[in-house]
């Protein structure tokens, strides 16, 4: 089969690789159907140092259930399903508690910009989507509920987010404006969003932003902090993942309030001393169960109540990928979907 490999900072390929196999009872095979590039790819894609064997890369896929292991129930050959960008037996006591990404025997996709995925724990990682067809139009935003539609909203819940809320996201990519759409739909009064990309936070305000700060560090916050009255406000969804955008949260952030980190930290160390300490300040977030989350967010997508597919705005094919990771890197392309 065909599959993208990440040889080194900026090396994508696509290549033949061996095509897998089920190795364990609970395993599934799937047809990946669609799949896209994910912001934190560029996390690798800018620092990954040269190998001369390239690994596979992809967390993300829509597909069809072509094989089965023994084991596996609640699913046949045929299925479309969404697969959460974890994998999970979603029985164990993390799971039942909602941290999947906990799970006792999971673990992460990192092979899933492919033509097939193998599928550990494909009993509770899968959720199978009767009904709708491979070409639906449907399926872009179906697809946002393997990452970063669950990860935007767990930076809403997580953050405490509920009626009258105040609001900064942090971060216009495809998590951060999927983290506006959440925080909406939560109820929150006044959303502001940390972004200075035209195109991008235009759609922010069409998810639900009241405000657009172009501004970064102490310029942006002492923005955010002027439509606030000086108070700040009461969640910061930071979906960056930088020391800079971290610190940016720290001077927006309400006394009493919640930071919720869902960008992956590229950073070891960050203040969370008196930073905190003195505003009552509570530290969250993290990775995101979004298997937690897809039973609820399901059915707005399937009956277009909201389009969280919306964040896509380039369609590539399996051997365009490369061309996929440039576009996104230079910021022309805020998400890219691949059709294999």
């Amino acid at each position: 089969m065909k599959a993208t490999l990440l040889y080194g900072a900026g090396d994508v390929r696509v290549e033949e690789v061996p095509d897998p196999v089920i190795q364990e009872p609970t395993d599934a095979i799937v047809r990946v159907v669609r799949t896209c590039i994910c912001g934190s790819d560029l996390h690798p894609y800018h620092n990954k140092s040269p190998e001369a064997v390239g690994r596979q890369i992809g967390h993300e896929f829509l597909g069809v259930v072509e094989e089965t292991g023994a084991a596996v129930t609640g699913l046949r050959r045929g299925d479309l399903v969404v697969s959460s960008f974890s994998y999970q037996d979603n029985t164990c006591d993390f799971c039942r508690e909602g941290l999947q990404t906990s799970c006792r025997v999971g673990g992460f996709f990192s092979a899933a910009q492919a033509e097939f995925v193998r599928v550990p724990q494909a009993s509770g990682t899968l959720v199978a989507l009767p009904g709708v067809g491979e070409d639906s139009p449907l399926l872009p935003s179906l697809l946002t509920l393997a990452d970063v539609y669950g990860t935007g909203y767990h930076a809403a819940r997580t953050g405490r987010v509920g009626p009258g809320s105040t609001v900064t996201v942090i971060g216009d990519g495809a998590v951060g404006l999927l983290a506006v759409l959440s925080a909406r739909a939560l109820g929150a009064e006044r959303i502001i969003l940390m972004g200075r990309h035209r195109a991008r936070t235009d759609l922010g305000r069409e998810f639900g932003a009241t405000d657009v700060v172009a501004e970064r560090g102490e310029e942006g916050v002492a923005a955010v902090r002027e439509l606030t009255h000086g108070d700040g406000t009461h969640a910061v969804l930071e979906a960056v993942g930088y020391l800079e955008a971290y610190e940016q949260a720290l001077g927006v952030v309400r006394p009493g309030g919640v930071i919720s980190r869902v960008g992956v930290p590229q950073y070891a160390q960050g203040p969370v001393g008196r930073a905190l300490f003195g505003g009552n300040v509570t530290l969250t977030g993290g990775p995101a169960p979004v298997r937690n989350y897809i039973d609820a967010l399901l059915p707005g997508v399937l009956d277009g109540t909201v389009e969280p597919g919306r964040v896509f705005d380039r369609v590539v094919s399996l051997p365009e990928v490369p061309d996929g990771y440039r576009a996104m890197d230079r910021r022309e392309a805020l998400k890219v979907l691949v059709r294999p």
